[in-house]
Protein backbone atom coordinates (compact mmCIF):
# COMPACT_ATOMS: atom_id res chain seq x y z
CA UNK A 1 0.00 0.00 0.00
CA UNK A 2 1.15 3.40 -0.84
CA UNK A 3 0.91 6.32 0.99
CA UNK A 4 -0.60 9.85 -0.45
CA UNK A 5 1.30 12.49 -0.47
CA UNK A 6 0.99 15.68 -2.65
CA UNK A 7 -0.53 13.88 -5.47
CA UNK A 8 2.35 11.92 -5.75
CA UNK A 9 2.55 8.36 -4.99
CA UNK A 10 5.23 7.21 -2.42
CA UNK A 11 6.46 3.86 -2.62
CA UNK A 12 8.92 2.39 0.01
CA UNK A 13 11.19 -0.69 -0.23
CA UNK A 14 12.36 -2.63 2.52
CA UNK A 15 16.02 -4.41 1.64
CA UNK A 16 17.16 -6.67 4.46
CA UNK A 17 20.16 -8.41 4.01
CA UNK A 18 20.28 -12.09 6.28
CA UNK A 19 23.47 -12.81 9.01
CA UNK A 20 24.12 -13.33 12.35
CA UNK A 21 24.90 -10.03 14.93
CA UNK A 22 28.29 -10.17 16.72
CA UNK A 23 32.30 -9.90 15.34
CA UNK A 24 32.80 -13.60 15.09
CA UNK A 25 30.21 -13.77 12.19
CA UNK A 26 31.83 -11.05 10.28
CA UNK A 27 33.08 -12.00 6.76
CA UNK A 28 31.39 -15.89 7.00
CA UNK A 29 29.27 -16.90 4.14
CA UNK A 30 26.12 -17.09 6.07
CA UNK A 31 26.89 -13.12 6.80
CA UNK A 32 27.23 -12.06 2.67
CA UNK A 33 23.40 -10.60 3.20
CA UNK A 34 25.00 -8.20 6.09
CA UNK A 35 28.18 -7.59 4.06
CA UNK A 36 26.05 -6.47 0.80
CA UNK A 37 24.16 -3.90 3.44
CA UNK A 38 27.11 -2.54 4.70
CA UNK A 39 28.44 -1.73 1.13
CA UNK A 40 25.30 -0.34 0.10
CA UNK A 41 24.82 2.11 3.14
CA UNK A 42 28.36 3.15 2.24
CA UNK A 43 27.66 3.91 -1.17
CA UNK A 44 24.63 5.88 0.09
CA UNK A 45 26.77 7.67 2.42
CA UNK A 46 24.85 6.42 5.01
CA UNK A 47 25.18 4.33 8.34
CA UNK A 48 23.39 1.32 9.57
CA UNK A 49 23.48 2.21 13.22
CA UNK A 50 19.56 2.53 14.24
CA UNK A 51 17.81 0.04 16.18
CA UNK A 52 14.10 -0.29 15.78
CA UNK A 53 12.07 -4.02 15.47
CA UNK A 54 15.34 -6.37 16.67
CA UNK A 55 16.93 -4.82 13.82
CA UNK A 56 19.79 -2.53 13.08
CA UNK A 57 18.83 0.24 10.05
CA UNK A 58 18.81 3.01 7.78
CA UNK A 59 17.01 5.17 5.94
CA UNK A 60 17.46 6.10 2.59
CA UNK A 61 16.28 6.77 -1.10
CA UNK A 62 17.09 4.01 -3.98
CA UNK A 63 16.67 5.04 -7.21
CA UNK A 64 14.54 8.26 -6.46
CA UNK A 65 12.05 5.53 -4.06
CA UNK A 66 12.43 5.75 -0.03
CA UNK A 67 14.19 2.57 1.56
CA UNK A 68 15.14 0.90 4.53
CA UNK A 69 18.36 -0.85 4.75
CA UNK A 70 18.15 -3.23 7.59
CA UNK A 71 20.43 -6.28 9.10
CA UNK A 72 18.38 -7.93 11.39
CA UNK A 73 19.97 -8.61 14.82
CA UNK A 74 18.09 -11.86 15.89
CA UNK A 75 20.47 -14.54 14.36
CA UNK A 76 19.44 -15.97 11.23
CA UNK A 77 16.98 -18.31 12.29
CA UNK A 78 14.38 -15.58 13.32
CA UNK A 79 15.23 -12.89 10.40
CA UNK A 80 11.46 -12.80 9.74
CA UNK A 81 10.67 -11.27 13.04
CA UNK A 82 12.37 -8.36 12.49
CA UNK A 83 11.27 -8.03 8.97
CA UNK A 84 8.04 -8.64 9.72
CA UNK A 85 7.41 -6.00 12.18
CA UNK A 86 9.19 -3.18 9.90
CA UNK A 87 6.92 -4.81 7.21
CA UNK A 88 4.07 -3.63 9.43
CA UNK A 89 5.15 -0.53 10.89
CA UNK A 90 5.66 1.06 7.79
CA UNK A 91 2.81 -0.78 5.85
CA UNK A 92 5.54 -2.71 3.22
CA UNK A 93 3.64 -5.04 0.98
CA UNK A 94 5.25 -8.33 0.45
CA UNK A 95 6.32 -7.11 -3.28
CA UNK A 96 8.53 -4.62 -1.66
CA UNK A 97 10.51 -6.43 0.33
CA UNK A 98 13.71 -7.73 -1.13
CA UNK A 99 15.44 -10.35 0.98
CA UNK A 100 19.46 -10.51 0.26
CA UNK A 101 20.81 -13.77 1.84
CA UNK A 102 23.56 -16.63 0.46
CA UNK A 103 22.97 -19.67 -1.03
CA UNK A 104 25.33 -22.74 -0.64
CA UNK A 105 23.67 -24.54 -3.81
CA UNK A 106 25.40 -21.78 -6.31
CA UNK A 107 28.75 -21.46 -7.09
CA UNK A 108 30.80 -18.51 -5.28
CA UNK A 109 29.57 -15.32 -6.10
CA UNK A 110 26.62 -16.50 -8.82
CA UNK A 111 23.50 -14.37 -8.67
CA UNK A 112 20.25 -15.71 -8.41
CA UNK A 113 17.51 -13.60 -8.62
CA UNK A 114 13.47 -14.14 -7.78
CA UNK A 115 10.40 -12.76 -7.81
CA UNK A 116 9.07 -15.37 -5.09
CA UNK A 117 9.20 -19.27 -4.44
CA UNK A 118 10.26 -21.36 -1.52
CA UNK A 119 13.24 -21.17 1.39
CA UNK A 120 14.86 -23.93 -0.95
CA UNK A 121 15.98 -25.33 2.79
CA UNK A 122 17.45 -21.31 4.09
CA UNK A 123 16.70 -21.07 7.30
CA UNK A 124 16.43 -17.10 7.44
CA UNK A 125 13.78 -17.40 4.65
CA UNK A 126 11.96 -19.89 6.41
CA UNK A 127 11.50 -17.41 8.89
CA UNK A 128 10.58 -14.55 7.06
CA UNK A 129 8.37 -16.36 4.64
CA UNK A 130 6.46 -18.34 8.24
CA UNK A 131 6.21 -14.62 9.10
CA UNK A 132 5.02 -12.64 6.38
CA UNK A 133 2.38 -15.48 5.37
CA UNK A 134 3.79 -15.32 1.92
CA UNK A 135 6.16 -15.83 -0.23
CA UNK A 136 5.81 -13.33 -2.87
CA UNK A 137 8.84 -11.20 -1.93
CA UNK A 138 11.84 -10.52 -4.33
CA UNK A 139 15.00 -12.19 -3.25
CA UNK A 140 18.61 -12.44 -4.60
CA UNK A 141 20.66 -15.18 -3.34
CA UNK A 142 24.55 -15.27 -3.50
CA UNK A 143 26.84 -18.09 -3.78
CA UNK A 144 29.06 -19.11 -1.01
CA UNK A 145 29.81 -22.49 -2.84
CA UNK A 146 29.18 -26.14 -1.75
CA UNK A 147 29.94 -28.22 1.66
CA UNK A 148 30.19 -31.27 -0.26
CA UNK A 149 33.17 -29.89 -2.46
CA UNK A 150 34.66 -28.58 1.02
CA UNK A 151 34.14 -31.77 2.46
CA UNK A 152 32.65 -30.04 5.22
CA UNK A 153 29.74 -30.43 7.60
CA UNK A 154 27.11 -27.81 6.85
CA UNK A 155 27.38 -25.61 9.80
CA UNK A 156 30.73 -25.33 9.76
CA UNK A 157 30.99 -24.65 6.14
CA UNK A 158 28.41 -21.78 6.55
CA UNK A 159 30.18 -20.09 9.48
CA UNK A 160 33.74 -20.22 8.00
CA UNK A 161 35.10 -17.33 6.45
CA UNK A 162 35.69 -16.89 2.57
CA UNK A 163 39.05 -17.87 1.12
CA UNK A 164 41.39 -15.50 -0.21
CA UNK A 165 40.86 -16.90 -3.68
CA UNK A 166 36.98 -16.24 -2.95
CA UNK A 167 37.07 -12.30 -1.79
CA UNK A 168 37.49 -10.97 -5.31
CA UNK A 169 35.09 -12.73 -6.60
CA UNK A 170 32.59 -12.17 -3.67
CA UNK A 171 33.17 -8.34 -3.61
CA UNK A 172 32.07 -8.77 -7.24
CA UNK A 173 28.81 -9.87 -6.11
CA UNK A 174 28.53 -7.48 -3.61
CA UNK A 175 29.07 -4.74 -6.18
CA UNK A 176 26.31 -6.73 -8.53
CA UNK A 177 23.53 -7.01 -5.73
CA UNK A 178 23.61 -3.56 -4.97
CA UNK A 179 22.97 -2.76 -8.54
CA UNK A 180 20.37 -5.69 -9.16
CA UNK A 181 18.80 -4.05 -5.90
CA UNK A 182 18.77 -0.49 -8.04
CA UNK A 183 17.32 -2.20 -10.84
CA UNK A 184 14.66 -3.88 -8.89
CA UNK A 185 13.14 -1.01 -7.85
CA UNK A 186 13.75 0.96 -11.29
CA UNK A 187 13.29 -1.60 -13.89
CA UNK A 188 10.98 -4.08 -12.09
CA UNK A 189 12.31 -7.72 -10.95
CA UNK A 190 12.18 -9.42 -14.86
CA UNK A 191 14.79 -7.04 -15.40
CA UNK A 192 16.62 -7.49 -12.25
CA UNK A 193 16.48 -11.33 -13.42
CA UNK A 194 17.22 -10.95 -17.01
CA UNK A 195 20.37 -8.29 -16.19
CA UNK A 196 21.83 -9.78 -13.22
CA UNK A 197 20.90 -13.62 -13.00
CA UNK A 198 24.21 -15.42 -14.29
Amino acid sequence: MSQEGGGMEIKMYLIAGLGNPGRQYDMTRHNIGFEVIDYMADQYNVKVKKLKFKGLYADTVIAGEKAILLKPQTYMNLSGESVRDFADFYKIPAENIIIINDDINLAAGRLRIRAKGSAGGHNGLKSIIYQLNSDNFPRIRIGVDSPVREKMDLADFVLARFTKEEIPVLEESIILTKKAVEEIILGGIESAMNKYNR
